[in-house]
């Protein structure tokens, strides 16, 4: 189940945050996207909608946010962060390329029974688990075999 902008509004304040309209708009560019952006990406968009967000704010809420389990913070092998609102009912995990940084998301990983099993095993109570995968899409591979062969026949 996807938030809505006036629920995360409400979750918030009820841990004692001030949504002021800028945050509100860098809050509802978040909702209102299906795919990955990074805080550049989310500040033009916010900016568009009310010019007076700046990017500390855009950084601020995102670190609220993340730090409420309300968004997916991805990390890339080259240091970038892109964000996305996470489906609160479910698991979201990433296929990351390693070469040009597409993203796929995908949440059946299968990792119920494991975590049950480390959970008794270990005590432990698990709240929540990130499974990325690193590797090369479908065109990066085409890309990365055309230049190999390339470079076979210039040899």
């Amino acid at each position: 189940m996807r938030l809505t902008t006036d629920k995360l509004a409400d979750i918030l304040r009820e841990h004692n945050y001030k949504v002021t309209p800028q945050r509100r708009v860098v809050v509802d560019v978040l909702v209102h996207s299906n795919e990955h952006m990074t805080p550049s990406t989310i500040y033009e968009k916010a900016r568009q909608k009310h010019p007076r967000v700046g990017l500390v704010t855009v950084y601020r809420t995102l670190d609220i946010l993340s730090g409420l389990g309300l968004i997916c913070e991805l990390h890339t092998l080259d240091n970038n962060h892109s964000y996305l609102m996470r489906e609160t009912d479910k698991p979201h995990h990433h296929l990351i390329c390693s070469e040009c940084g597409k993203v796929i998301d995908f949440t059946d990983c299968g990792l119920g029974a494991l975590e049950k099993r480390l959970s008794l095993e270990t005590g432990f109570e698990i709240e929540e688990h990130l499974l990325e995968f690193h590797g090369l899409c479908c065109h990066c591979q085409t890309i990365t075999a055309k230049r190999e062969k390339n470079e076979k026949t210039a040899t």
